[in-house]
Formats: C-alpha cells, structure tokens, sequence
C-alpha cells in the first residue's frame, strides 16, 4: 500500500483542527447518466443494503440501475436550482458560514471542509483539503442528528477507510450523534412556531425522518428510538397536547417492512379523521434534499389534497440559518474539548525549527 504524507512538513507548521462536515450526497445533475452514477456508488454500499452482495450486485445493475435513473433524474429536475441540488447549495453555505464562526470563536487556525459520502466532494476529497492545511487534530461531523448504521457508520467506514493510507494519522474524533442536544431541538422548536406563527396552527404536526427497514431496527441500529426522543423532546419543549401532533416514516422502498408508522398511509386517512391541515416537518434532515422538497413538499401535499385535506405545509430544515450554524458551533466546542490548549507561540515554534536543522533535519 502506497502512504500519503504530509503536505511540505516544517517545524514552524502552526498545529491545527480540522472540521469535516459530511452530508449524505446528491447527483452531479438532474440527468439519467448522473444519477444512476450516484445510485451505483449508494446503492452499493453494503451499510446501506444490507443483502447477499451477489444477488444485490445482479438487482442493482441488473434492474435498479436500468429503470430508475430516469424518474428520479425527473424529480430533481423539479428541485434544481441556478446555483445547483439544493442539499449541495445549502450544505456549501453551512460549511462557509461555519468557517467564519470558528475564525472568531475558537482557538486557531481551525479549518472547515465540506464532504458527501457518495459524490462530490468525496471525503477523501474533503481530507486532503485539511491534510494539505496541516490539521493535526481531526473531527469529523456528519450531518445526521440520529444515528443509523446506514448513515452515520457508513461515514465512519469510508473516513477510517481514506486515513489508513495516510502515513501520519492526526488525533480523530468523530460525532455519532445529536439527536437530543439542547440546542437542536431548540432550534427544531423553533422552526414550528415560526411556522405556527405565519400560517396558523394545524389539525396536526408530523415530524417525518427517513425510514429503514424493520430488520435493521431489530439487529440492534437505535435509530428508531433516537427519532422517538428527538420527537418526544420537541414536542415538550413546544408543551404540544399528545393529539397535536405525531411521528411518522418516509422514503421506504422494495417490499419488506419498514419503520412504522407510514406518512403516505397516514396522510391518506386523516382527512377522514376530520384532520385538514398538516404541517410536516424532517428533523432528520439537516439540509433539504430531494427527500423534502419533493417527496414531501410535493409528492405527499399532492396525496394529502388528493383524499381530502385542505392545507399542507412544509417546515424548512435548518439549512444555512443562524440557529444551525451556532447548533453546529456548540457541537464543535463539545466534542473538541482537551484540543483548546494554547498553540506554540511563533518563537518556540523557530527555536524548534533551527534545533531540527541544526541536527541535520529539515523535515520531521
């Protein structure tokens, strides 16, 4: 195995931190070929499907790869914006507000680099960019509030995966989870009533997450009870009543059970249960994807409507705002604790730089 080295060692390098931000990914553009591209590198990765890989491999490119590139590059198209996927222009924001935070919050130099685990920027990318700035310490945060194997250790497997080819590993720690950090679900909070505020309270909130299969949730995975806290704890904080509001699951696909309850299968029945309006919101998105803009905020309004509901709202996810950037902040300061000793100042750093040259050294 061939090790990457440090970018132009010198004893006068400042030591640095190094933040990766790592959301889950987005095709390059709405077209089949991207997307199918994008598909074959998440598809195939076995965190996500947990399946025989040989029979998977013969599914996925054999079916899956051949029929749905096409209506899911449709349904970007319906998203796509000027500057690019939404989850990329949102997540691009986050990253570079970020930065500037650090620059006046924390001790320096601490470096900022944006990665999606399928895509670009890859995180072998997003390493080389703060291993090039010298970081020596290392934390790694995924966007994802709640913990799944299918996300959060799927992140884990590909960073430890690009630092075992790296000669000099920096001291790493990585975020696993903050789905009941005060501040996120402060900020969740938030969003609602600001919503409550400009559009009147609903029949019925649904905090929607993502769905897995049952399967996974019964081999151990605590992403289903961490959703249930964070929806437990927002509804608290918001002093909401057990029948204003509820926990439901999207975004299930093949044919075995996922976590329940369904969205679609309950927004298809509330209009009958005299339930008119909705307000759905997904905390477990850190930026709006494709997942909410248009599963939700189209696809499901449309279905909502379609059995008889009147109103269907969207809570944006936290994106770029202030809120977030200061959640992001706070987590930041959280997990690297013990790395805010005072650097070298600029003459011990030269007094080590001439000792290793006077030894002949002029490297590490």
């Amino acid at each position: 195995m061939k090790y990457s080295g440090q970018t132009q060692f010198k004893h006068t390098n400042q030591p640095s931190t190094g933040i990766l931000l790592v959301n889950l990914g987005t095709p390059y553009a709405p077209t089949p070929a991207s997307v199918r591209k994008y598909l074959a590198e998440f598809l195939a990765d076995p965190r996500v499907v947990e399946m025989p890989r040989i029979l998977w491999r013969l599914v996925l490119h054999g079916v899956i790869l051949r029929i749905r590139p096409r209506p899911v590059a449709r349904n970007y198209a319906k998203i796509w914006t000027e500057q690019g996927s939404p989850l990329m222009v949102h997540s691009k924001a986050t990253a570079e507000k970020l930065q500037a935070m650090v620059d006046q919050d924390l001790p320096g130099p601490v470096h900022v680099a944006l990665a999606m685990r399928y895509g670009q920027p890859s995180i072998a990318e997003g390493l080389r960019q703060l291993r090039d700035k010298q970081v020596e310490r290392l934390l790694v945060l995924p966007l994802y509030p709640q913990y799944s194997a299918t996300t959060t250790a799927a992140v884990y497997d590909e960073v430890s995966n690009q630092l075992r080819r790296w000669r000099w590993l920096p001291q790493f720690r990585m975020l696993m989870q903050y789905h009941d950090h005060p501040q996120y679900i402060q900020a969740i909070a938030d969003q609602i009533q600001q919503a409550n505020e400009k559009h009147g309270q609903p029949d019925k909130l649904i905090m929607s997450f993502h769905g897995i299969p049952q399967r996974y949730h019964k081999a151990g995975d605590p992403y289903y009870c961490q959703c249930q806290k964070t929806a437990r704890l927002v509804s608290e904080n918001l002093n909401f009543a057990a029948d204003d509001w509820m926990l439901c699951f999207q975004s299930r696909f093949g044919r075995e059970p996922w976590l329940q309850p369904y969205l679609d299968k309950n927004l298809e029945s509330m209009p009958e249960q005299g339930i008119k309006s909705v307000h759905v919101i997904a905390p477990g998105f850190a930026a709006d994807c494709l997942e909410t803009l248009e599963e939700l905020a189209m696809q499901n309004a449309t279905l909502f409507k379609q059995h008889g509901g009147e109103s269907f709202h969207y809570i944006p996810a936290l994106n770029d705002s202030p809120a977030h950037i200061k959640l992001l902040l706070a987590l930041i300061k959280q997990e690297t604790q013990g790395w805010a000793e005072t650097d070298p100042d600029a003459q011990m750093l030269d007094a080590k730089d001439r000792a290793a040259n006077a030894e002949g050294f002029d490297g590490y």
